[in-house]
């Protein structure tokens, strides 16, 4: 149940459908425009690798942890209200970023302005549901769904053209006025809204969730500076491994549980939340890892990098609606597997390019492999458990596709650090991990001049393309492993609601 003013006329609802999309476009470009100004940040501010590996992960931490929180909040206390709240926190927070004096602040506005972005699409996307029914509900989130990926594949293109007429502080000017702009949009015409039946905030699940993420990037960030037998990491490793026990514990016991784990009994539930984890490793990594290559190692400019980004993520605006089209003749978890499939050709051939056109290629083949399951993942994740369990079923899949990214993204970076030591271990003139840490985060002034740069290049290449085979057995993996659970078209609906109630 919703409580609501009058209907909003027609002309007011394309205002609130104008505010929500602009919301959805600048959040991904925040999240992409970070990554292409990171070699340019740290050279700005003399940063470690560990500082600037923060730029990204700060804020898809706190996004991710958040999301289901500020969805619950959004119920609770107004969507307007929270919307308003968020969009309002995160032009005030892109602002102070593009002031930001030094690297620490830097990452410290960067977490906030993840907590912003959490606020703003789950109250958002609330409010939109109550706007808009049937068909015309239908087609306005296709449209946000559209927008969202138009910022995903644009946003590395329009960050590039800012940080070559502006420098890397534009970039969060831009966000700025993006997000006034879908302010001014939201506030005269959007209705409050809120479910006087909302469950309560789970807040310990919450805290708990939240602190095995951070114990666990910070330890992966950390592990290569200081080594995975350190006492510093070892500890937010158990740290992790005991907030996750406590949240376990926690979740089974409440009442009103943050995540009803239950859901993961349902075998099919079980493989589409793999999905989220096998395109992260083999698109959303490469969001930010491409960049800080490109960039930092081979020494493109920001524009020419986004760019070359295009290939990757533009067929994230067309294939989606593709594979839709294609479940007339194939079942969802056939064509997810077949995407994670061409995605992990794709990976293996970008391994082996050595010219631009064929990196452009590979890139090409990645992107349009990984948009197969990006359009089809949520619809599965709710079509395979209980009807009445399905917000549940979506916010849990929201919350692993969001929490993955950040773990994902410093697993990667700590392979990649790892493997460029190996091909540097010969050289005894200099601290290998400490060079390799500045060429994974695209900072080769900072890896020193101890080793001659096309030695530190060729050095970066090769473990570069070690990792994308690594990332293309995993994706390989992962699609037999979907193919397994999601291949046949059961009657899934009743199959499940038949086993929960054996449960009961």
């Amino acid at each position: 149940m919703n409580i609501t003013h009058e209907p909003v006329p027609a002309p007011g609802r394309y205002s609130i459908l104008a505010a929500i999309c602009l919301a959805a476009l600048v959040l991904p470009m925040s999240f992409t425009g970070g990554a292409v100004a990171t070699p340019l940040i740290g050279r700005a501010f003399a940063a470690q690798p560990s500082q600037l590996a923060w730029i990204t992960n700060a804020f898809m931490l706190s996004f991710g942890s958040l999301l289901m929180a500020a969805g619950t909040l959004a119920d609770l206390y107004g969507r307007k209200r929270l919307f308003l709240w968020g969009m309002a926190l995160f032009t005030v927070v892109s602002v102070l970023l593009a002031m930001a004096p030094g690297i620490f602040w830097l990452d410290i506005l960067r977490g906030v302005q993840g907590v912003a972005a959490a606020t703003a699409l789950a109250s958002g996307c609330a409010a939109l549901a109550q706007e808009f029914d049937g068909h015309a509900r239908t087609r306005a989130f296709s449209l946000l769904g559209t927008t969202f990926g138009a910022g995903l594949a644009f946003g590395p293109l329009l960050s590039g053209l800012m940080i070559e007429h502006w420098g890397w502080r534009a970039i969060f000017l831009g966000t700025a006025l993006l997000a006034g702009l879908s302010l001014l949009f939201a506030a005269p015409k959007m209705r409050e809204s809120r479910d006087p039946q909302a469950l309560r905030l789970d807040t310990t699940g919450v805290l708990t969730f939240s602190a095995m993420l951070v114990a666990l990037t910070t330890a992966v960030i950390l592990a290569p500076e200081h080594g995975w037998t350190s006492p510093l990491v070892d500890a937010l490793l158990v740290a992790a491994a005991v907030f996750l026990l406590v949240f376990i514990l926690v979740e089974n016991r409440s009442s009103q549980p943050m995540l009803d784990l239950r859901l993961f009994r349902f075998p099919r539930f079980l493989g589409v939340q793999l999905l989220p984890i096998g395109t992260c490793y083999c698109y959303i990594v490469l969001i930010v890892l491409l960049p800080l290559r490109f960039i930092g190692v081979e020494g493109a400019s920001a524009l020419d990098a986004g760019l070359m980004m295009l290939a990757l993520s533009a067929p994230m605006l067309v294939v989606p609606m593709i594979a839709a089209a294609l479940t007339r003749w194939l079942s969802a978890g056939v064509l997810c597997a077949i995407g994670l499939l061409i995605a992990a050709a794709g990976l293996w051939g970008l391994s082996l390019a050595g010219q631009p056109a064929q990196t452009v290629a590979a890139m090409l083949v990645i992107g349009i492999g990984t948009g197969l399951p990006w359009g089809l993942m949520d619809g599965l994740a709710v079509s395979v458990v209980p009807k009445e369990r399905a917000g549940m079923a979506a916010g849990i899949f929201n919350t692993t596709r969001v929490a993955s990214e950040g773990v994902a993204l410093a697993i990667t970076m700590a392979v990649l650090g790892a493997l460029v030591a190996h091909q540097l271990r010969g050289n005894v003139a200099a601290d290998v991990s400490v060079i390799a840490q500045a060429l994974v985060m695209g900072d080769v002034l900072q890896a020193g001049t101890a080793i001659p740069l096309a030695e530190l290049r060729a050095a970066y290449l090769a473990g570069f393309n070690t990792l994308l085979q690594l990332l293309a057995g995993f994706t390989l993996l992962t699609a037999m492993v979907v193919f397994a659970f999601l291949a046949r078209r059961p009657p899934a609906r009743v199959q499940a609601e038949s086993a929960l109630q054996s449960q009961a």
